[in-house]
């Protein structure tokens, strides 16, 4: 059976080196971000748009878990509230497939660390601290297993893998 594992966490807290690291360690898997869905300029967050990358996202992730080639589709993207993720899957729950939530769950020291080195590289703008910082609790509150972000990534991929494969010896 197909899996459909999601990577959550806030920004700067790893999700695309994560997701990278287990699209190649899950072959044959996929990886789709969902910030892919939400390169507009200007960037604007509004109901129209939030509709519109959510249909794109299901669209996508649809026609990968209906790929007779792909086993595995990795999504990332910042979802720091269960009703994005119930929201998704709730799109998707005709199709057959065993599915993984992760958050990805960095102390706040670990995560200024990250988001300032971005900053000071031009990869972010100083914005995404206060963006960024109050979200850490929400990720708490969801019905996803929490990795330790302050890991190296490998070790995060690792330990992701570790839940996939205690879920799947016990699904046998």
């Amino acid at each position: 059976m197909k899996r459909l594992i999601f990577v959550g966490g806030t920004m700067g807290a790893g999700k695309t080196t994560v997701s990278e690291l287990l699209r190649k360690k899950l072959p044959p898997s996929v990886f789709l971000d969902g910030d892919w869905c939400w390169m507009l300029e200007p960037f604007t967050v509004d109901e129209t748009n939030k509709r519109m990358v959510q249909e794109n996202i299901v669209f996508l992730l649809r026609q990968f878990l209906q790929n007779p080639n792909i086993e595995t589709v990795i999504f990332c993207w910042v979802m720091h509230q269960q009703e994005i993720i119930d929201g998704l899957l709730e799109r998707l729950s005709d199709l057959e497939f065993r599915f993984y939530g992760f958050s990805i769950l960095c102390s706040e020291e670990g995560l200024r660390q990250r988001l300032e080195r971005d900053i000071a590289s031009g990869k972010r703008t100083p914005d995404v601290l206060e963006r960024s910082l109050p979200r850490l609790p929400l990720y708490r509150r969801l019905n996803t297993i929490l990795i330790d972000g302050d890991q190296t990534p490998e070790e995060e991929a690792e330990e992701m893998l570790r839940h996939i494969r205690v879920a799947e010896r016990g699904m046998k």
